[in-house]
């Protein structure tokens, strides 16, 4: 299924339905009277946050969302039916905004949410709503109002507890495909990530998270340069961002900053997340050029960097554990960086 993180759609709430004018008029029965009923109100617009839901595709073909007019008024004191209601189902996550984008009208960030996005007209008063002692025929009755109609912009944010950002070939794929049962495209060139991929980290029985792979950054992101900054929405939610820096760059510390800048560029918010700096591919380096490599890094981000190989398993269960630990709000060791000889992990 294709993934879609962003769609335009029209909505409209159903007009209520117009009151009857209608008179009694029954043989036998010598005083009749006006007995025109009410109309039904409108259906309204409604969004609804489900579970099993991981893309907003269905409303890249279906735009346009018109709930039911209510039924008119009858004689005999008749009440109009009401409109139908129209439903959208978006995934969790989804944030609902007006045409220019500004204000959220709506974040359904848990399951099970509903949120009201339109308000159906109310119907019209019969002619029996209007009859009294000093006008016992009234000849009026009023129409529906009319429903409600906008644009709206939907936006899917993906719920995941640890993202992870870097350069294009950081190795941010394969480390996903290595701790969880996500898989990614992984290849040797660019932006083979295209769009973001969600997968379950499990630590043990009680202990699971979820990581998010972001497609890769690159200078001048924010201003349109690959693919943009478009995917980092789906960061925002996290609670940890995992930056993952390629060992065999000759400037790793150059190639943080970078993806730091586009960050800040886009929400400064994002700077100040919890933020672990990993090394990777150190299958690939000698011992000389790791610490290098890694005092380079180090003083660029000032904290301290662990040591990573999506492809041999070292250093990552350690890192995961440290996630885990800022997740659940747990304070970790950061005396030192974790041994980059360590043995292969699997989940």
């Amino acid at each position: 299924m294709k993934f879609l993180d962003q769609a335009k759609i029209f909505i409209r709430s159903g007009n209520g339905g117009g009151g009857s004018v209608s008179f009694r008029r029954e043989k036998f029965i010598q005083h009749g009277g006006p007995d025109g009923g009410d109309g039904g109100k409108g259906g309204d617009v409604w969004i609804e946050s489900v579970d099993g839901l991981n893309t907003l595709i269905d409303y890249r073909y279906l735009q346009h969302y018109k709930a039911q007019t209510g039924g008119h008024g009858m004689g005999r004191n008749r009440t109009g039916a009401g409109g139908e209601d129209v439903v959208l189902r978006v995934p969790v996550g989804t944030q609902v905004l007006d045409e220019d984008r500004e204000e959220i009208l709506a974040d359904l960030n848990e399951p099970g949410m509903r949120v009201l996005l339109a308000r159906g007209g109310n119907g019209g008063f019969g002619n029996a709503h209007f009859k009294g002692p000093a006008n016992q025929a009234p000849r009026h009755a009023n129409p529906g109002l009319d429903g409600i109609e906008r644009w709206i912009w939907l936006r899917l944010k993906l719920i995941a507890d640890a993202g992870l950002v870097g350069l294009p070939n950081a190795g941010k794929s394969t480390f996903l495909r290595a701790v969880s049962a996500a898989t990614p495209k992984v290849a040797d060139y660019p932006f083979t990530t295209l769009q973001p991929h969600l997968g379950v980290v499990s630590l043990g029985e009680t202990e699971r998270f979820v990581l998010a792979d972001i497609p890769g950054l690159i200078e001048g992101a924010a201003d349109g340069a690959g693919l943009g900054t478009r995917f980092l929405g789906h960061v925002e939610r996290c609670a940890v961002l995992l930056h993952l820096v390629d060992g065999t760059e000759e400037k790793p510390g150059a190639a943080y900053k970078t993806v730091r800048r586009e960050l800040e560029a886009y929400d400064a918010s994002l700077i100040d997340k919890p933020e672990i700096v990993a090394l990777n591919k150190i299958d690939a380096l000698d011992p000389e050029t790791l610490k290098k490599r890694r005092d380079s890094l180090r003083r660029a981000c000032g904290k301290p960097v662990m040591l990573i190989s999506g492809v041999s398993g070292a250093g990552v269960r350690e890192t995961l554990f440290k996630l885990n630990d800022v997740i659940r709000g747990r304070t970790g060791d950061d005396d030192e960086t974790a041994d980059a000889t360590d043995g292969a992990w699997q989940p």
